[in-house]
């Protein structure tokens, strides 16, 4: 099963849990023993794997704008001038994939699947497709 979402991000640079709608697919196709992809095909936004505890998410924010800081000289800004945006979209990647056992999402305690938007506010849009293992 394959399911695309389209989402409106509000601001430049936010973290979107979107664990629920990862679940929801899951669900839906029934599959009890699987894998579960979740991809985003935007050069300039990021899917992981992590804690959304709102602390920690203003620290990858933080760690984002000290690795990849805007306007710092990159050579792709003669272009467009969000070279940052796709540097920091490498550093966390395009896909996650997450097992899925007893027609569940084997996410640790905390985890939670986070969308990134690196160079926003747009519309976006990511991928979900669950198959049978």
């Amino acid at each position: 099963m394959i399911k695309r979402y389209t989402i409106r991000t509000r601001k430049e640079v936010e973290l979107i849990d979107i664990t629920r709608q990862v679940a929801e697919v899951v669900a839906e196709a029934k599959v009890e023993q699987g894998l579960a992809c979740v991809y985003t095909k935007h050069t300039t936004t990021a899917i992981f794997i992590n804690e959304a505890e709102s602390g920690l998410l203003q620290d990858y924010l933080a760690l984002l704008e000290k690795l990849a800081p805007p306007r710092a000289g990159y050579a792709h800004d003669r272009i467009d001038s969000n070279a940052h945006a796709h540097l920091r979209s490498a550093l966390l990647g395009c896909s996650v994939a997450i097992p899925v056992v007893d027609s569940r999402l084997a996410l640790g305690t905390w985890q939670r699947v986070l969308f990134a938007e690196l160079d926003g506010p747009r519309e976006r849009s990511f991928i979900v497709s669950v198959v049978r293992g």
